[in-house]
Formats: structure tokens, C-alpha cells, sequence
């Protein structure tokens, strides 16, 4: 693969593909390397793609297994606190709803932020995720209701 190629996919979606694994993971380091696995497998794998989409959707479910198999495993690492946050851009105005957002379960805050954050549809979260359409959509339910009592207890 062209060393260009990987500088400009690098440049277009590192930073939500560090929002992904930063919500699953809640870890800046761990979230950082799993950034970095993801562009080494597009490296080594040199997937072909059809599309700019397709690239995208693939880079977000390689992040995604990515980040949930170092979840299991790395435990060692200190979290990211809260007052670090504005280091991944989170404007003063929705770090409440991104703190309340970060509390909620990995599968809630991967959906959430794929479709509110990246505008995706829950039939392309499914294909993105490989969760079936309709989970992702109770998921999606589920995270807002968990959002809504989480930002009412805050008040």
C-alpha cells in the first residue's frame, strides 16, 4: 500500500476514530494505541474499498473490535479524568452530556456516538458494528433513556 494512502486515511479519520475507541475504552492511552492497531491492520491488510464510505464503515469496526478486546484486557492503565477531556475537543457547553455520556455502558456509548455524533443511521451502525439493526436501535433507546435519567439526577 501507498505510504500516501495511509498519511491521508490517517489524516481524514483519526480523530473520530479516536473518539470511538476513547468511548469504549475511557482511557487516552489505551485509546491512542488502538488507534494506532487499527491503521497497522489497513496497513498490513491493504484492504481495497469501493468507496470512501466502505473505507470508513471498516476503520470503525476494526477500531471498535479493536477497542473491545483491549477492554477486556487492559485494566492497568489510569483513566482519563474527566478535567482531560477538553484535550479531544469537548466544548465547555456539552461536557456535561459528554460526562453523563461516558458513564453509560460501552454498547450504549459506541451507538450513540456513531449515530449523534457521526450522523449515521442505525442500519449503518448495524453494518459498521455487525450488531443486527434492531439492537442497535433498542441500544440507541436504551442510551437515551439512560442519558435522560442520568442528566436529570444531575440537576
Amino acid at each position: 500500500m501507498d505510504k500516501r494512502f495511509i498519511e491521508l486515511a490517517v489524516e481524514k479519520y483519526s480523530r473520530m476514530l479516536f473518539r470511538i475507541c476513547f468511548a469504549i475504552l475511557a482511557n487516552k492511552e489505551d485509546a491512542e494505541d488502538a488507534v494506532q492497531d487499527t491503521f497497522i491492520k489497513y496497513y498490513t491488510d491493504a484492504p481495497t474499498f469501493g468507496s470512501s464510505e466502505h473505507e470508513k464503515a471498516w476503520l470503525i469496526r476494526v477500531a471498535t473490535n479493536i477497542s473491545k478486546n483491549m477492554s477486556r484486557f487492559r485494566a492497568r492503565h489510569k483513566s482519563l479524568s474527566m478535567e482531560e477531556v477538553a484535550e479531544i475537543g469537548v466544548s465547555d457547553k456539552d461536557y456535561d452530556v459528554f460526562e453523563s455520556i461516558m458513564s453509560l455502558p460501552a454498547k450504549y456509548k459506541i451507538v450513540m456516538d456513531l449515530h449523534y455524533i457521526e450522523g449515521y443511521t442505525a442500519s449503518e451502525i448495524s453494518m459498521i458494528t455487525g450488531v443486527n439493526a434492531d439492537a442497535v436501535r433498542k441500544r440507541l433507546q436504551t442510551g437515551r433513556s439512560k442519558l435522560k435519567t442520568e442528566l436529570e439526577r444531575s440537576e
